[in-house]
């Protein structure tokens, strides 16, 4: 999925199993729920992600426009880390930001940490800051 799946596949990330049922949906003031942007401006794009109450997603990127369903506790870990399970069902087949093409079925595991103020988080492949994406920074006035 966009720059998430790719770089998911740039730093290795390990695929997570996903349930193929319908996923469960986050709690209703869970702090992911709403819409997301991440500027990246070194490729001249950025990537719109609309985390959804239904524990779905619908992410534009570039000419791509994919919907997935996701996975996230209600609670962060000790560390404050949340770990988000990702998995492609819909994509129309274009390139995203960084030139890829996301296959339906596609499947990645992150850890989120957000900032205090609710209004940014960081993406990463594991509990640390080590390795991280972002910020993905809160689209307000919009509805997801």
């Amino acid at each position: 999925m966009r720059v998430l799946a790719g770089l998911s596949t740039l730093l290795l990330l390990a695929a997570a199993p996903v349930a193929s049922s319908a996923p469960p949906a986050p709690a209703p003031s869970h702090p992911i729920l709403g819409i997301w942007k991440l500027s990246l401006p070194s490729l001249r794009c950025s990537e719109t992600y609309r985390f959804r109450g239904d524990g779905t997603t619908l992410v534009t990127s570039a000419e791509e426009v994919s919907e997935s369903e996701y996975r996230i506790p209600d609670k962060p870990s000790e560390k404050g880390f949340y770990k988000l399970e990702d998995r492609i069902v819909k994509d129309n087949g274009k390139k995203d930001c960084s030139g890829e093409i996301m296959k339906v079925g596609a499947q990645a595991t992150n850890f989120v940490r957000f900032h205090p103020s609710g209004g940014l988080f960081l993406m990463c492949t594991d509990e640390s800051m080590e390795a991280c994406i972002g910020p993905f920074e809160r689209v307000e006035g919009e509805e997801a």
